[in-house]
Order: C-alpha cells, then structure tokens, then sequence
C-alpha cells in the first residue's frame, strides 16, 4: 500500500521537473502553456500573468478544450507536488511536452517572478 508521499515520489520520478528559474526563461515564449493546477481559493490570491487556470480535481475532463496537445505545457501548483501527479496524467493523455514546476508557485514568488492578480 503507497501513501500519499509514495505516489508523488513515483510521479517526479516520471516528469520532467524545471526550477522556478528554468520556468521563468519559459514564460512568454510561443507554444508555452503554464497551467495552473491549484484550487481556485488558491488561485484568487494571485497567479502567474497568462497562466490557464484548471483545478487538479477538473483537469482531465478539461485540458483537452483548452490546451493543445502539441503545447510545451508547464504546470504548477502551490508546493510542486499536484503538479508532479498531473504532469504525469497529462503525459498518459498523451501530452508530449510536460514538465511541473519544482516549488511550485510559492517557488515563483520566492524568486520574484511574476504574479497578477
């Protein structure tokens, strides 16, 4: 029997991971996606400028009508660790180009990225 720890150290053993500062080269370019996997409660507080806002709990009914498949997609949420379990439920969705954000978007902010609203 796994815990909860278990399976998100079974998940970043199957993503990529980027730092905060790799993400941040990221944000802006053409074809990028960030993907915002946090609640919206979380997400109310304050974002990354341009990111898709879809819940963790929504994403896989969600992500197909919002972000193309052929989208270098970042995802974070607030710690790295949703985003680590849904990169790798975008990657069996057959998302190609997936990585999360180590940190997550409290790492962002830590590095003075960006943040709107």
């Amino acid at each position: 029997m796994k815990s909860g720890m278990d399976l998100i150290n079974d998940a970043k053993r199957q993503i990529a991971e980027l730092s905060p500062q790799e993400a941040m080269a990221l944000h802006g370019q053409p074809n990028t996606v960030f993907l915002d996997v946090r609640d919206q409660t979380e997400v109310n507080l304050g974002k990354i400028p341009g990111a898709v806002h879809i819940s963790r709990g929504t994403m896989e009914t969600n992500v197909e009508a919002r972000v193309p498949r052929e989208s270098k997609v970042v995802l974070y949420c607030a710690s790295g660790n949703r985003s680590a379990l849904a990169a790798v439920t975008l990657q069996q969705m057959g998302y190609g180009d997936v990585a999360s954000m180590a940190g997550g978007f409290r790492g962002w902010a830590e590095q003075g990225g960006a943040i709107e609203g």
